[in-house]
């Protein structure tokens, strides 16, 4: 390892072990999976439409995790993810937001078996949910160093690499649940086909999903990106597929596949496969 490399890592490493004593916490009380299981995760791209339409049976043969405003989406009771993540704190604020309380609603009317992952510093700000929805909690902490120590420290979940998106926290939940092997469908990722900036110098970034958004979610994003130059935002771009290729190869030391299923989709760290046939050759 050179020098420069040797020293960036230390750095990395002394600052994740602060971070770690600051903000993680146990997190226990996880659900076992059976041996060999295999997970599909769904992302909120809007290549997910398709693959509802046309793989809805595959969707219901293994079981899913879905994230963020995913139970706002019209085909949410069909669905019925077995996991559901959220990670932006939006969710945790009070609930002032439409999108947000619509949220809340129909997690708090799910009737199937789901457990519901929430970053451990939320922990007592969780709105009721459904009595058929288990809440447990997970270290949202972006932790980087030694690749030895990086390793030891997201097997004792004490946090993952940097979770610019919420994609990264549900595969590491994923692979700390101890699915076999992950499919990712509605991971497009193309963020930069919709970049703009217009002749204020406003970055416009707007990433569209699989169910339609509200009016209003559309004005929080404009205001979101107001204060942000493309820079940052390309930057930010940086940190999530940089922290793919961490995932990947935290997955691969513990003998873990994940399958990239989304056809288009700009990620490049994890192998291409189609979603499983939905008869399950477990």
């Amino acid at each position: 390892m050179k020098v420069g490399a040797f020293f960036s890592n230390l750095s990395a490493s002394v600052k994740s072990v602060a971070k770690m004593a600051l903000l993680s916490r146990r997190c226990g009380g996880w659900p076992a999976v059976p041996e060999g299981s295999k997970l599909i995760v769904m992302g909120n791209g809007p290549s997910l439409a398709a693959v509802i339409e046309e793989q809805m049976d595959t969707l219901t043969a293994y079981p899913t995790l879905a994230v963020n405003f995913a139970a706002n989406a019209p085909v949410f009771q069909s669905l019925a993810p077995r996991y559901y993540v959220l990670a932006d704190p939006l969710f945790f604020n009070g609930g002032h937001h439409d999108n947000v309380r619509q949220m809340w609603q129909n997690l708090a009317a799910v009737s199937w078996p789901m457990t519901l992952f929430v970053p451990a510093k939320y922990r007592g700000k969780v709105p009721p949910v459904s009595p058929s929805v288990d809440v447990c909690f997970y270290n949202f902490v972006g932790l980087e160093g030694f690749s030895r120590f990086r390793k030891r420290v997201y097997s004792a979940r004490l946090g993952m690499p940097r979770p610019r998106n919420v994609l990264i926290p549900a595969i590491m939940i994923g692979i700390w649940l101890g699915f076999d092997e992950i499919y990712v469908a509605g991971a497009d990722h193309s963020w930069t086909k919709t970049l703009e900036v217009e002749d204020d110098n406003t970055v416009v970034s707007v990433q569209p999903h699989f169910y339609r958004d509200s009016s209003s979610e559309h004005s929080r994003v404009r205001s979101l990106y107001k204060s942000i130059r493309l820079h940052e935002l390309m930057y930010s771009f940086y940190v999530a597929f940089k922290s793919y290729f961490d995932v990947e190869d935290f997955a691969r030391g513990r003998g873990v596949r994940i399958y990239n299923s989304t056809k288009g989709s700009f990620i490049d760290a994890f192998e291409r496969r189609p979603l499983p046939s939905a008869q399950h050759d477990d």
